[in-house]
């Protein structure tokens, strides 16, 4: 793993810390940036060089590391199931009533406070823990099961939509790296 920092200003769409999944010219100019350590503005090669890195991260797909939770102690409630055990197939009317708030109450709160509805919410928790799985060394198979797919062609489609790959020619990708 490789860490970049940049100076404010260069993209005004990151606002955060981000984790990219790297394409290989990606990864080789990351690897000559880290050589030379300090990129300085005033030298033209460097200046194209952190020019190409911006172009390239803008390009590049943003992995979930990490999700937002809800302030409401009942939204937080259920979000902390979900977190716990993404593979849960619990439907969300019987999470709300054990949690003491309706339906309704639930996505108004997601909606307010996490920017998404529940199910997209869900989803995102769950490829954050697929992402944390198939990095560890499990299967697709057991990766799609362990967050709470059924059939693993439906977390593969997911991830594909979200990713732009396959998670297998995703991870492949990653072990060259």
């Amino acid at each position: 793993m490789r860490t970049l920092y940049l100076r404010p200003g260069l993209h005004s769409g990151w606002h955060a810390c981000t984790v990219f999944h790297v394409a290989p010219l990606l990864r080789e100019l990351i690897f000559e940036i880290v050589r030379i350590r300090n990129l300085r503005t005033r030298n033209s090669v460097e200046r194209a060089i952190r020019d190409l890195l911006v172009a390239l991260l803008k390009r590049a797909t943003p992995l979930p590391t990490g999700v937002s939770l809800p302030r409401d102690p009942r939204a937080l409630a259920v979000a902390q199931v979900v977190v716990e055990d993404p593979s849960i197939r619990r439907s969300l009317a019987i999470m709300c009533r054990d949690a003491g708030v309706s339906v309704r109450t639930l996505q108004r709160a997601f909606r307010r406070e996490v920017g998404m509805d529940f199910e997209s919410w869900r989803r995102q928790v769950r490829l954050m823990k697929a992402v944390q799985f198939l990095v560890s060394g499990r299967t697709v198979k057991e990766t799609a099961y362990s967050v709470g797919y059924q059939e693993p062609s439906a977390f593969v489609a997911l991830f594909r939509a979200t990713f732009g790959t396959t998670p297998k020619a995703w991870i492949s990708s990653i072990e060259r790296i």
